[in-house]
C-alpha cells in the first residue's frame, strides 16, 4: 500500500457503520476494513488477504436461507448455474478497531453501492465483494430468453435486499450510466456488472437473425429509470485472446 492514496469511507448505516479504505491509483486495489466488536460483514469466499488475528471467519453454504438437504442442493445449483461461490464467508470483529483486508479475484476497480428501501440492485456473477451487516442478496432466475442464451450471470443473477452498503468489483474500470424513459441503454452482456432493480431488461442477440453476425454476441437492453454500472473490460474477451496460445489437451512438447 506504500505510495498509494486511500479513498476513505465511514458510512452511517442506521446505528451501524462500515469503515473502510480502498487504495486509490492502484491497478489492483485492496480494501482495508476496520471492524468494531461483534460487527459482521459478509465477504466473497476467498477474498480475505489478511487480518490482525482478532477476526473470526465463519463459512456456510450459499443456500438462500434453505437448510438441510434442500440447502445443500440449492447451494450446488447456484454454484453450477451461476458460477457463484458454493460458500459464503462472514467476518466478525472480536474487539474494537480490528483490521481486515480483502481483494477481488479479478484485477480492476472496486465501487460502493448504497442499499435502502428505494434503492436495490441486481448483480452479475463475480460482482459481489462485500456487504455490511443488514444487507443480503438472493439468487433470482432470469427471464427465459436470458436464461437460454446465458452469458454473464447465466441462469441466475443476484438480487440485493436490506439497507446498508455493498462493495462491487470489476475487471477493468467501473463506469456509471443512467437510463431514463427517453434514453434506453444497450450494453454488451459481458460488460454489465450491476443495475438498478427498477429497470426492465432483456438479454438478446446484438444483431442478425441468430445474433452473432457482427461478432458482438449478446447485449442487455435496459429500459425504464435507473442506473447501470459497467466494467471497461471483460473476461470472456481475454479468454478468447489467450485461447490460441494455450496448449491443447493432446499436444506434447
Amino acid at each position: 500500500m506504500t505510495g498509494y492514496n486511500k479513498a476513505r469511507s465511514h458510512t452511517k448505516l442506521g446505528d451501524k457503520q462500515m469503515d473502510y479504505t480502498i487504495t486509490e491509483g492502484a491497478t489492483f486495489p485492496l480494501v482495508n476494513l476496520t471492524l468494531a466488536q461483534n460487527e459482521t460483514v459478509q465477504i466473497e469466499s476467498g477474498s480475505m488477504v489478511y487480518h490482525d488475528g482478532r477476526v473470526s471467519l465463519e463459512g456456510s453454504m450459499n443456500s438462500n436461507g434453505k437448510k438441510g438437504f434442500g440447502g445443500l442442493m440449492s447451494a450446488i445449483g447456484r454454484s453450477v448455474t451461476s458460477g457463484e461461490s458454493f460458500f459464503i464467508t462472514r467476518a466478525i470483529g472480536q474487539a474494537n478497531g480490528v483490521q481486515l483486508a480483502i481483494a477481488p479475484k479479478t484485477p480492476g476497480a472496486i465501487k460502493a453501492i448504497q442499499l435502502d428501501s428505494a434503492h436495490q440492485w441486481r448483480l452479475n456473477t463475480g460482482a459481489f465483494l462485500a456487504g455490511s451487516d443488514g444487507t443480503t442478496y438472493s439468487m433470482t432466475r432470469q427471464k427465459i430468453g436470458g436464461a437460454i442464451f446465458g452469458g454473464t450471470g447465466g441462469l441466475f443473477v443476484m438480487e440485493t435486499a436490506g439497507a446498508g452498503e455493498m462493495l462491487i468489483n470489476a475487471y477493468g474500470d467501473i463506469q456509471l450510466l443512467h437510463v431514463t424513459p427517453g434514453a434506453p441503454l444497450v450494453v454488451d452482456n459481458d460488460h454489465v456488472i450491476a443495475w438498478s432493480s427498477t429497470l426492465d431488461y432483456e438479454i438478446k442477440p446484438a444483431s442478425g437473425l441468430v445474433g452473432f453476425t457482427t461478432g458482438e454476441g449478446l447485449v442487455n437492453a435496459f429500459t425504464g429509470t435507473g442506473d447501470v454500472y459497467i466494467q471497461t473490460r471483460n473476461l470472456r474477451g481475454l479468454a478468447e485472446l489467450l485461447k490460441p496460445m494455450m496448449p491443447s489437451g493432446g499436444s506434447s512438447n
